[in-house]
């Protein structure tokens, strides 16, 4: 495929805001999961949260959009010149030629858990509560097309922990059909109870901070994040999308398939439509949830693919698993090594599991990368590799 090039980049999550806080963290080894403290949700775990969202509502005219999620999507918007960028891309094309595509898992859901919380006696839901404008899926798509001052096909993806990867396919199927010349794509989840206590059900929360790979690792940490890419057709330079693949293995509802067969044909789709072999990835960047069962998964079918060869590592010590907007953070941070020469290690991890057979790195370090990979694989078995460099 042609290369996307990606012209602008914003990124918030639980270290901090903006690019620059993501990639000093990256360097320095400093992780963003805190102990919870989040509502008063009684589990003994550590998350990824992001301060001050609490005392900072979404601009007036929005304000029928006002809820966490929003919130969290409206400070993105505000980092990295963002919104400047995109205003010169909608005054390029117009804004009819500028798509939005945004993957969430629970977009507001929180602002429905709060109102049912204050029913009043008979049971009924606040008059606050707007469903539309905070806990539909749609909300937040529409919340950043309305920001944007944008009107070009809009939709939300919520395939779980891939949807904010799959917005980059998304993006290349509506230029390749001629409906979009430029594409706002990202992700947005936020913290809610229902992730916390439904993760809690299924046994996946770690008591410690989660370390992938690790061969005591006890399970994942939650997080939340909200990230935006640019991508423009027929820009040069800077890093680009080289290629991407989608694979759909249907396992199981929770469990990723015990050999990683739809992982590995995801990754291998991506290097076709990049147009490489195996052997021109400099780097891989794991979905590495630090769960027993979805590592050893990925390993396998990593290991398959790649060998040992290649470094691998999960960036989720640092954010937790920010489920829908996973796929988004982990892409920027993708570029953001590959722009500045970094090889992140895998935070939180002593000693990699002896099982695993592909090339697990632990500490970070300096390396110039060309090429990179990075998966997101989500519930059901809905999965997604991309492939970044360097554009034409």
């Amino acid at each position: 495929m042609e290369p996307l090039a990606i012209t602008a980049m914003s990124a918030v999550n639980a270290l901090g805001r903006g690019l620059a806080a993501s990639l000093e963290a990256l360097r320095q080894g400093r992780s963003g999961l805190r102990q919870n403290d989040f509502d008063d949700a009684a589990l003994r775990t550590w998350i990824g949260r992001v301060d001050g969202l609490e005392d900072e509502p979404v601009p007036r005219a929005l304000a029928e959009f006002d809820c966490r999620n929003n919130r969290l999507a409206h400070t993105a918007l505000s980092e990295d010149g963002f919104a400047a960028a995109v205003r010169r891309t909608r005054e390029k094309y117009g804004a009819h030629r500028v798509a939005v595509l945004i993957g969430t898992s629970t977009s507001g859901i929180l602002q429905t858990e709060l109102a049912y919380r204050a029913r009043d006696a008979a049971g009924r839901l606040p008059a606050w509560l707007n469903y539309r404008g905070t806990h539909n899926l749609f909300s937040v798509t529409d919340f950043v097309r309305r920001s944007l001052a944008l009107a070009g096909p809009a939709a939300t993806l919520s395939t779980a922990c891939s949807s904010s990867a799959k917005v980059f396919a998304s993006a290349r199927r509506l230029f390749a059909a001629g409906l979009a010349d430029a594409a706002v794509v990202g992700g947005v989840d936020s913290l809610c109870l229902t992730t916390l206590y439904g993760f809690a059900s299924l046994e996946l929360l770690s008591d410690e901070r989660c370390a992938p790979f690790d061969r005591a690792r006890k399970g994942l940490s939650i997080g939340e994040a909200a990230g935006f890419a640019l991508l423009e057709r027929g820009a040069r330079g800077g890093v680009a999308l080289l290629g991407y693949g989608e694979s759909s293995d249907a396992h199981h509802m929770s469990a990723p398939h015990p050999e990683g067969a739809g992982a590995r044909r995801a990754m291998q789709a991506a290097l076709d439509a990049a147009g490489i072999e195996a052997r021109a990835i400099d780097y891989i960047n794991a979905h590495g949830t630090a769960t027993p069962a979805n590592d050893r998964a990925e390993d396998g079918a990593i290991a398959e693919l790649f060998g040992a060869a290649v470094p691998v590592s999960s960036t989720k010590g640092w954010t937790g698993h920010a489920l829908g907007a996973a796929g988004i953070t982990e892409a920027i941070f993708c570029c953001l090594c590959l722009e500045h020469g970094w090889l992140p290690g895998t935070l939180n991890t002593g000693t990699a599991d002896p099982v695993l057979r592909s090339r697990i790195v632990l500490q970070s370090a300096p390396r110039r990368l060309s090429r990179v990979l990075s998966n997101s694989f989500g519930f059901g078995g809905s999965n997604c590799s991309l492939v970044f460099g360097a554009g034409e």
